[in-house]
C-alpha cells in the first residue's frame, strides 16, 4: 500500500469503484501542500487504470470534508509555486472518469475548490461552504474564484469570496452547487449508490460527455455543437454503442465492455 499525506485510497475491483478519503480529523482533514500534488498523481493513476470506473471523493471523521489547507505552509511556499496551485487541485476536472464528491461539516477553502473540480457533489444536511481566505488577506487561489463563478453566477460569487460569507446545504442546492442533499447518515449509500449507477454506464460514452461538456462549457455555441458531433459520431463505432441499442432491442441490462 502507498502512503499518502493525510488520505488515502481504496479501490473495490468487483464494484470498479476507487474510494479517496481525507484522512486528518483531527485536523478536520486539512490538506497539507504535498497532498495536493499527491492528489493530482492519484487522480492520473485512476484515470488510467481500467479496473476503475468512478472516483468518491470523500472526508474522514463527523466535522469536515476538509476545513481548507494548511494555512501555515503557505509561507513556507515560494510566490511562485503558490501562483500554480490551481492545476493540482484541479485534477478531479482533468480526471476522465466521473468524480463524485460526498460533502459533509466543514468544507471550506481548498476543500471547497476541491468539491468544486468534482463532477457531481452530494451534501449532508450539515454542510457548510464557503472561501473565507479574503478574512486572511488573500484570494482563492486554486481555482475558486473561476469555478465558482461558472457554477452560481458572478453576482453570488462576489458576495461569497468578497465577504468570506458562507453557504448551508440549502442555498448550496438551490443554486446548482450540489445535486442533492440528504441526512448525514443516509451520504455514504447514496453517493455510493450514485457512483454504482454510473458504474454500470457505458465508459467512453461516460468519458466523451464529460469532455464534451467541460471544454465546451466556455466555448462559443457552434463550437460545443461540433464538438458534440464528432463525440457522437465517434460513439457510433463503439462495442458499447452497438451492445446498448442490442440491449434496448432485446428488453434487457447492457453490459458495457469499455470498448
Amino acid at each position: 500500500m502507498t502512503t499518502y499525506d493525510g488520505f488515502r485510497v481504496e479501490r473495490d475491483e468487483d464494484a470498479r469503484i476507487a474510494t479517496i478519503t481525507l484522512d486528518v480529523p483531527g485536523k478536520l482533514n486539512r490538506v497539507s501542500m504535498p497532498a495536493r500534488d499527491q492528489l493530482a498523481a492519484v487522480f492520473d493513476e485512476l484515470g488510467s487504470d481500467d479496473r476503475v470506473r468512478v472516483i468518491i471523493l470523500a472526508g474522514a471523521g463527523d466535522k469536515a470534508f476538509t476545513a481548507g489547507g494548511d494555512v501555515a505552509g503557505f509561507m513556507q511556499s515560494s510566490p511562485e509555486v503558490l501562483s500554480r496551485l490551481a492545476h493540482n487541485v484541479g485534477a478531479p476536472e482533468r480526471c476522465p472518469k466521473p468524480v463524485v464528491a460526498a460533502l459533509h461539516g466543514f468544507t471550506f477553502g481548498v476543500g471547497l475548490e476541491l468539491a468544486l473540480a468534482c463532477d457531481l457533489r452530494v451534501a449532508a444536511f450539515d454542510t457548510v461552504l464557503g472561501l473565507p481566505e479574503i478574512t486572511l488577506g488573500m484570494i482563492p487561489g486554486s481555482g475558486g474564484t473561476q469555478r465558482l463563478a461558472h457554477l452560481i453566477g458572478l453576482s453570488r460569487a462576489k458576495d461569497v469570496i468578497l465577504r468570506g460569507r458562507r453557504i448551508n446545504a440549502g442555498d448550496a442546492l438551490a443554486w446548482g452547487l450540489v445535486s442533492e442533499v440528504v441526512p448525514l447518515i443516509e451520504l455514504d449509500p447514496t453517493v455510493r449508490a450514485m457512483a454504482e449507477e454510473l458504474a454500470a454506464k457505458a465508459p467512453l460514452a461516460l468519458r466523451l460527455a464529460k469532455r464534451v461538456l467541460n471544454h465546451a462549457h466556455d466555448a462559443p455555441f457552434h463550437v460545443g455543437l461540433e464538438l458534440e458531433g464528432l463525440a457522437y459520431g465517434l460513439l457510433r463505432s463503439t462495442d458499447d454503442f452497438a451492445e446498448g441499442v442490442a440491449a434496448f432491442v432485446d428488453k434487457r441490462p447492457p453490459r458495457f465492455s469499455g470498448s
